[in-house]
């Protein structure tokens, strides 16, 4: 499917694409689907079958590839990414497709760019964030503890190849290698992943948090969801790549996004 294309306010051409049911539910509020780390819209969500079960669903499905991955442009400079960026970019891109009203699901990176995106656009009516737990709180992202970020950085700057002697770093080599992903812009967006409190108490959206019961960065589930007003904790099968090919997971979301109840 080809992309549409929009530039940013500091110059970032951002790939696109959309979806559109044969007849529209929700009073047409569209879903934005926002990809992890490494991903794009096109794994992340066609190839998981997650855009076809919401079209089936009569939802309206937007999903950006963020900066540094997919067709989007691929700056070589850190100052250029980090998730409060791409949050900027998500909400410009509602801006241009002009509603008054949206849902959104993000996983992984996508997960803090959603939860960021959520303290600030009072336009997102239902969210739901998958891929990540505690680490927000903890860290104000993806959980340290599990995702070495500056090895991995430091990594793929070098231009290492596994093995590294670093088992995390060396799967995270073989992802990017393996969907021919930018090395160096990955290594910007992996130095500037966010680091500082998320104010999640001004999160106004109806949440979900709905994470795999095996996944090492989605530890403590339920600290996020209970430090989001009203949210609510959904656990699912499987680790941070398998929890969103669940059978449970994407009927979840797409309940839970039109409703904002579980099913």
């Amino acid at each position: 499917m080809k992309a549409d294309r929009f530039t940013t306010d500091d110059g970032v051409g951002i790939a696109w694409y959309e979806w559109l049911p044969e007849v529209d539910a929700a009073d047409g509020r569209p879903v934005l689907l926002q990809h992890g780390y490494i991903a794009n819209a096109h794994l992340n969500w066609e190839l998981s079958g997650v855009v076809d079960a919401f079209v089936g669903a009569g939802r309206r499905v937007i999903a950006p590839d963020a900066r540094g991955h997919g067709d989007s442009d691929k700056p070589h400079d850190v100052e250029m990414y980090g998730e409060s960026r791409m949050a900027t970019d998500l909400m410009q891109l509602v801006d241009l497709v002009g509603v008054d009203s949206y849902d959104l699901v993000g996983y992984s990176m996508g997960g803090v760019i959603s939860v960021i995106t959520a303290t600030r656009d009072p336009r997102l009516r239902h969210l739901v964030v998958g891929g990540i737990g505690a680490g927000i709180i903890d860290f104000g992202g993806v959980d340290r503890r599990s995702f070495d970020r500056t090895a991995l950085a430091d990594a793929l700057d070098s231009g290492a190849t596994p093995p590294t002697g670093n088992d995390g770093v060396d799967s995270f080599i073989g992802f990017i290698d393996s969907v021919g992903g930018d090395r160096v812009a990955l290594a910007c967006q992996a130095r500037a992943s966010h680091s500082t409190p998320i104010p999640l108490d001004r999160i106004t959206a109806q949440t979900l948090v709905m994470v795999g019961s095996e996944d090492d960065l989605a530890v403590e589930p339920e600290r996020l969801a209970g430090a989001i007003p009203g949210a609510v904790l959904k656990v699912v099968t499987g680790d941070h790549l398998g929890a969103i090919l669940d059978p449970v997971f994407t009927p979840t979301a797409i309940e839970f996004t039109a409703t904002g109840r579980l099913p």
